[in-house]
């Protein structure tokens, strides 16, 4: 054999074997577990209601924007065209059904009347009636029994 190849697989193994020795601390050390994450927080946009509250960057002088969101905007509301239908659950976990729409506690819809649109929130659900608002007004709905 050639005394070249002979030397040269040899550094070669000389080598291997070094960076394996050197590796191998460092694989056997522990890996640093990263740091929890920072809470997040959301983006939120709100949509102008008028030009003083901000403008289309597009188009400036447009009102577009602002008669959309007028009239997708549902009214105060007349109450009378509400039914309050049903009571159920414990009287922890009460749920109330208004105009075949079902409530807990603090939720909020908008539910369509003869009227038109009206936005309510649950506010109190009790035996027999239930407490909503509308419009920053509070009403009491009465749960007709038929006997």
């Amino acid at each position: 054999m050639n005394w070249c190849v002979i030397s040269s697989k040899s550094a070669v193994a000389a080598w291997l074997s070094a960076g394996f020795v050197m590796v191998l601390p460092i694989a056997a050390a522990p890996v640093a577990q990263p740091a929890a994450p920072e809470v997040v927080s959301r983006s939120v946009f709100v949509v102008p209601t008028n030009p003083n509250e901000g403008r289309d960057p597009f188009f400036p002088n447009s009102t577009r924007a602002y008669d959309i969101i007028s009239a997708a905007r549902p009214h105060a509301g007349d109450v009378t065209s509400l039914v309050l239908k049903g009571i159920s659950g414990p009287p922890d976990r009460r749920l109330a059904i208004i105009n075949n729409h079902t409530f807990a506690i603090g939720d909020e819809q908008d539910l369509a009347t003869p009227q038109g649109r009206i936005h309510i929130r649950c506010v109190e659900i009790k035996d027999t009636t239930v407490v909503i608002e509308t419009a920053g007004q509070r009403h009491e709905l009465k749960y007709a029994t038929n006997h």
